[in-house]
């Protein structure tokens, strides 16, 4: 599926990391693919059928296993890792539920909570929402088709 490689292209943006002074690490970046996907799925879910979004659900996080596999991890730790991961996945689904209802300042806090980085992440959260308003403002088959880079 495309959706995930273009959801691991922007969390991938180097960008994101020099403006907020964000670790470039494994466990960062999973955050943000985490925050990414979460918005994603806030956004898609109302229009788009429910066997659709599982679909994408089940085929990110078997991307992910297969990830930890290519690192290295057994089989044991994979389990366990897995579980953590989509118990993080679905507190920070929790936590953007009201996400437009929050100030920027509570926005930073939520980030600052799964994110290790130096600085508040102001900045971050103003991508977030540039994020949310272009996923808004375009159906998923534009995110997944149409543009080879997504420009918010």
């Amino acid at each position: 599926m495309k959706i995930y490689n273009r959801l691991m292209i922007l969390t991938r943006n180097k960008n994101l990391y020099l403006k907020n002074n964000i670790k470039d690490t494994f466990s960062n970046r999973l955050i943000l693919f985490f925050f990414h996907f979460a918005f994603f799925l806030k956004i898609y879910k109302q229009n788009n059928s429910k066997d659709l979004i599982q679909k994408i659900y089940d085929f990110v996080f078997k991307q992910i296993e297969l990830s930890l596999r290519e690192i290295g991890y057994g089989d044991v730790s994979i389990n366990k890792k897995m579980k953590d991961y989509i118990n993080i996945f679905h507190v920070i689904i929790d936590k953007i539920s009201n996400w437009d209802n929050f100030k920027e300042n509570d926005k930073s806090k939520i980030l600052n909570k799964y994110i290790d980085a130096e600085d508040k992440l102001v900045e971050l959260s103003s991508y977030f929402e540039k994020y949310v308003d272009y996923l808004t403002n375009n159906n998923l088959n534009f995110f997944v088709k149409s543009v080879n880079k997504h420009k918010f």
